[in-house]
């Protein structure tokens, strides 16, 4: 969107180079990266990324407002809550479609997470593609800090006064995720190891892993299990429950990820919201039901999101389970890449950090995804490119 960024950047592309680029980024960690990296970063310009930070604002004005936790209890599923909540989310994320209307540029808000995201890829991704390809150095992919300010930061926010050793990165099989290119990175720059679930050792209410065959206090959780998934898990046995009381710090509550959520965009009020109703307050639905999209309110990833949604969708969901899914307007992508072959359409997710104590979360970098589909997950984009995971220098 900074049209000579794009110029300079389309000029130096080539297929050979987005090869060595790739090769690169495996080469690093000697770990193939399973989802697909896009050809080419997203360059914001002064003008949208004043209308971005202020819709993030309005947002992050909502969420800080004194009793803003209580008013979202009703999102958290009584047999899910984790006990020693914390105050504040320490991870929050916004999803910002760029989209046009009236024929202006504007963001509107697509999902919203208290939960952490590729924090770790993030920085190395920016680099690389610094490394690779000359980008101007008055771009920028985190917000007033260089990459050791930025690791700075994360170390105080995930490990704080503990040694990295009593510190994990809490997943479900980590190093079989999708994410294993992000918790490789965070362990190589934070000294945390991973650790399945499923290997944490739990004595009265003390937790403990194994390292080299020694048993290892765990002091504090970086947390990365997605109860989603965990729920959907038939076989995995597990002497920790996330849901008992142990004595543990979290780095990122797990009750952040209800709070702030799906569920709490019809409590916020912006024009970059679009219009949210949950599907139990309609008495009669809307008529122009291709103008809706039906989206679950405990489902990750775009799992259960029903694009094309007509009206037998909407009565076949029980009366019972309706709180349990909204109705959200459609928004319009606007195509706004340049890529060689066409205009690609993109999403901005801006990466927050909110420590206790602190007034506001801070905005410290960010995540873009490039797609050609109606919608921009992976199986709207199969066999296409120029689509997938990338990151945006900001003017």
């Amino acid at each position: 969107m900074i049209a000579s960024a794009r110029q300079q950047f389309n000029q130096q592309f080539s297929e050979e180079k987005y090869k060595n680029f790739i090769a690169d980024l495996d080469r690093e960690f000697n770990y193939k990266i399973p989802f697909r990296v896009a050809e080419s970063p997203v360059f914001v310009g002064k003008e949208f990324s004043a209308k971005l930070f202020k819709a993030a604002n309005e947002i992050i004005d909502v969420i800080v407002q004194p009793g803003f936790k209580e008013k979202m209890q009703a999102a958290l599923p009584v047999n899910l809550r984790v006990p020693t909540e914390t105050n504040n989310a320490l991870f929050i994320a916004l999803d910002f479609a760029v989209c046009s209307e009236n024929g202006e540029r504007v963001p509107r808000l697509i999902e919203m997470q208290g939960f952490p995201s590729l924090f770790g890829y993030q920085d190395f991704l920016g680099n690389k593609f610094r490394e690779h390809y000359h980008i101007a150095d008055e771009l920028h992919f985190h917000f007033g800090l260089n990459s050791t300010a930025y690791w700075n930061k994360l170390r105080s926010a995930i490990v704080g006064k503990h040694n990295p050793e009593n510190v994990i990165l809490l997943e479900i099989n980590p190093l079989q995720q999708n994410t294993a290119i992000d918790f490789l990175i965070t362990q190589k720059q934070l000294g945390i190891a991973p650790v399945h679930l499923g290997d944490i050792i739990i004595r009265g209410t003390k937790l403990l892993y194994r390292k080299n065959g020694v048993e290892i206090p765990v002091h504090r959780i970086y947390n990365r299990v997605i109860f989603d998934e965990l729920l959907a898990q038939k076989n995995l046995n597990t002497q920790f429950h996330l849901t008992e009381d142990a004595d543990v710090e979290w780095a990122g509550h797990p009750n952040w990820f209800f709070y702030i959520s799906k569920y709490t965009m019809p409590f916020v009020q912006s024009d970059a919201v679009p219009e949210c109703k949950f599907l139990n307050e309609y008495t009669s639905w809307p008529d122009s039901l291709a103008d809706y999209v039906l989206k679950p309110l405990f489902s990750f990833s775009g799992s259960g999101v029903i694009f094309h949604v007509t009206q037998a969708d909407l009565d076949a969901i029980p009366v019972t389970e309706r709180k349990n899914f909204m109705l959200q307007r459609k928004v319009h992508y606007e195509p706004v890449i340049q890529a060689p072959d066409g205009l690609v359409k993109t999403e901005i997710r801006l990466l927050f950090l909110w420590n206790e104590g602190e007034a506001r979360p801070q905005l410290i970098t960010n995540l873009a995804r490039l797609s050609r589909g109606e919608m921009i997950g992976v199986k709207f984009n199969k066999d296409k490119t120029w689509v997938g995971g990338s990151v945006c220098f900001f003017e």
